[in-house]
């Protein structure tokens, strides 16, 4: 079982790629091996458009509509709150500070450790810097020097990477 081996702070590592390339489909496919290790997983997404935090014509929907600021809802196992403001992946990191493990989804041009996912008939090279690469997780023949490759869809071989420097404390 995985311990967070006395880190001050949450891993965090990327899951990038162009626009529908499988980074949830891959982040899906991962969380489940994560879980079987132990780890506490938040995700955190970009979105690079303006989303509603709602549906309409919920409650909370309704109130953030009609002016509120913020809101919040909760069941006793699990709570949301949304908020108005301007805030950044690191804003949204610090939210976590008991979790093991954050997965940013997004993020492919930025200094974090990632996995590129390239998927044929959506893209054709890896857009991210070679050096902040963990892993390139594609269905086409790429490679890039001192980056692993993974078939598309390989989520356990994906998190047996992420796993692999957390449990040699490489930081992320």
């Amino acid at each position: 079982m995985f311990r967070n081996n006395g880190r001050k702070r949450p891993a965090v590592v990327a899951v990038s790629g162009v626009k529908n390339s499988g980074k949830t489909t891959l982040i899906e496919a991962m969380l489940p091996h994560f879980t079987a290790a132990g780890l506490k997983v938040a995700t955190v997404k970009h979105d690079g458009h303006a989303f509603l935090p709602d549906p309409e014509g919920t409650d909370t929907g309704r109130h953030m509509a009609a002016g509120a600021w913020g809101t919040a809802i909760f069941d006793g196992e699990k709570y949301k709150v949304v908020r108005r403001g301007k805030v950044d992946e690191h804003d949204l990191i610090d939210r976590f500070p008991d979790a093991d493990l954050i997965l940013l989804e997004g993020f492919k041009h930025s200094h974090w450790p990632k996995l590129e996912v390239v998927r044929g008939g959506n893209s054709d090279a890896p857009v991210c810097d070679p050096s902040t690469l963990l892993a390139l997780v594609t269905d086409l023949p790429l490679s890039l020097p001192n980056v692993p490759t993974l078939p598309l869809g390989d989520g356990e071989g994906a998190a047996r990477i992420i796993l692999g420097q957390l449990l040699e404390e490489v930081p992320l």
